[in-house]
């Protein structure tokens, strides 16, 4: 699947890979620091944004819409960068597909499979799904059921759209989310070793990336560094930008 992207930019290229429930505009701080120096895309994943929708979605289908995005763009290789979910698939697609991937970041995630919890975000927005709405107000009395913190209603409310003049709906494809929720998108990063240069960057405050995790990163990702940084959670691109920013430019040069 070609996935929907913004070009911006000149120089070696730069793929940026939202997380779940999330779209291009997410990592927009990121984009515009980088496209300074670097010819940076932003891509939205199948099922999210602008890009298509598919009931399959699991890591390798994902690494492959990336591979073939790459391929319509007549880009050879570039370096990716992805956090969580994107993070994911960066990995997958560095691990399948070595010749493609430069550089490779990933952002507050790790190879592993994280326990099954419920999710609050996709109870509350599988509820918004099923519910014709005609205000965002609507929506987030119907999210806030399901998610306290208002900052992450506000995150998952920027996939509400207009339909037509008087109703929204969710540009995200919410059902097939729910459907691979459990599996393909818990499930780790599988493939031979990727022997490229590679960054992870954790957030101090944030689990994604544990002390046990670590053995598992050496062993796909060899020439893996581990940066930490500090007073941020798992929002660390937006908590701390400068930092971030800069680490990933410095890397990346």
């Amino acid at each position: 699947m070609r996935l929907n992207a913004v070009d911006s930019g000149e120089g070696s290229v730069v793929i940026l890979l939202h997380g779940m429930f999330g779209s291009i505009s997410n990592l927009g701080v990121v984009s515009r620091s980088l496209s300074k120096k670097f010819r940076v895309i932003s891509l939205d994943l199948r099922n999210h944004g602008k890009s298509g929708h598919d009931s399959i979605m699991d890591l390798p289908s994902m690494a492959v819409d990336l591979i073939e995005t790459l391929d319509s763009l007549n880009i050879a290789s570039a370096a990716v960068l992805g956090h969580s979910l994107g993070g994911k698939v960066a990995m997958q697609a560095a691990l399948n597909f070595p010749e493609r991937v430069d550089k490779l970041i990933i952002a507050d995630i790790s190879p592993v499979r994280y326990k099954q919890t419920q999710s609050g975000a996709l109870e509350g927005l599988m509820a918004i799904e099923k519910t014709k709405l005609y205000s965002r107000r609507e929506a987030d009395e119907i999210l806030s059921k399901f998610e306290a913190d208002a900052n992450v209603r506000g995150f998952l409310l920027t996939n509400l759209v207009r339909q037509n003049s008087s109703e929204f709906r969710l540009r995200l494809n919410v059902l097939a989310i729910a459907k691979n929720y459990f599996e393909g998108l818990m499930a780790p990063p599988f493939g031979k070793p990727y022997n490229g240069s590679t960054l992870f960057l954790k957030g101090e405050d944030s689990a994604y990336i544990q002390d046990k995790h670590r053995s598992e990163i050496s062993t796909l990702f060899p020439m893996a560094d581990i940066q930490v940084i500090p007073k941020v959670g798992h929002w660390l691109h937006a908590e701390d930008p400068k930092m971030f920013n800069k680490i990933v430019a410095d890397f990346l040069s």
